[in-house]
């Protein structure tokens, strides 16, 4: 990533998180992993960031409390959150879910893929967009 604030993750499947962890740090990426494992969790740990955004959000839709799409309506209607970059990382192929997610302004959209050498391909694609993207500030 292009910058040394965290990454968010939030993802409810304990090993869903670590393959996401293994693979960012197989692909040297240096910035913290912040993981919670619903969107209730997640936009607490937003409302505690002071000056230290995550510098990209990996989103799951599916989870308990409040799910991906749910987290998105509220972060994206807050001046405060709504232009940190989301990458959905699920494994819903739901056209509905797809359709839903970029109607909420998410940077992406990747399907998990079961093969771990697959999944560190997709996260390498994740970081290298976003270390050629320029953000705001």
């Amino acid at each position: 990533m292009n910058s040394d604030n965290p990454i968010l993750l939030v993802e409810d499947d304990r090993v869903d998180a670590m393959t996401v962890k293994r693979a960012l740090k197989d692909i040297h990426v240096m910035n913290r992993l912040d993981i919670t494992s619903n969107g209730e969790e997640a936009l607490d740990y937003l409302s505690r960031c002071e000056g230290s955004m995550p510098c990209i959000v990996l989103l799951d839709l599916n989870m308990p409390k409040m799910n991906g799409i749910e987290f998105l309506k509220i972060i994206k209607q807050n001046d405060e959150f709504k232009l940190i970059p989301v990458v959905i990382l699920t494994t819903s192929k739901e056209e509905q879910d797809k359709i839903e997610s970029f109607k909420l302004s998410v940077a992406g959209y990747m399907i998990k893929p079961v093969d771990y050498k697959k999944f560190v391909e997709t996260v390498r694609t994740i970081d290298l967009y976003w270390t050629l993207s320029e953000l705001p500030n």
